[in-house]
């Protein structure tokens, strides 16, 4: 990810739980926030009680390369969580890409 970290501390997620926009899809929720400085952070998280551990890392995995995919098109500046739903965990990648490009859509990321 080129122009991205990661959001790592629980007060960053809350934060942008409490104050950021959210798009929900039928297997993703996207929260964004603007902030200061020319790099977006992201953050994906997927519940436990969803499904196992190797099915919550292949899920994420699937994400962060939708996300890494895509990175050009976003605006940067952008603090970004993507919260997996339960029928997220079984879906497959063309439709988490396509969601995700919606809902990017729908919060005006993309450029």
């Amino acid at each position: 990810m080129e122009f991205s970290t990661s959001l790592k501390e629980n007060f960053e997620f809350r934060r942008l739980y409490a104050k950021g926009k959210s798009a929900v899809g039928p297997n993703i929720v996207l929260y964004a926030r603007r902030r200061e400085r020319e790099t977006n952070r992201v953050g994906i998280t997927v519940s436990a009680k969803l499904a196992k551990a190797v099915r919550r890392n292949k899920v994420r995995r699937r994400l962060r390369e939708i996300y890494r995919l895509n990175e050009s098109r976003l605006r940067r500046g952008v603090d970004l969580v993507i919260v997996v739903r339960g029928r997220g965990v079984t879906a497959p990648y063309r439709v988490l890409e396509h969601e995700f490009l919606t809902l990017a859509k729908r919060l005006e990321l993309l450029r």
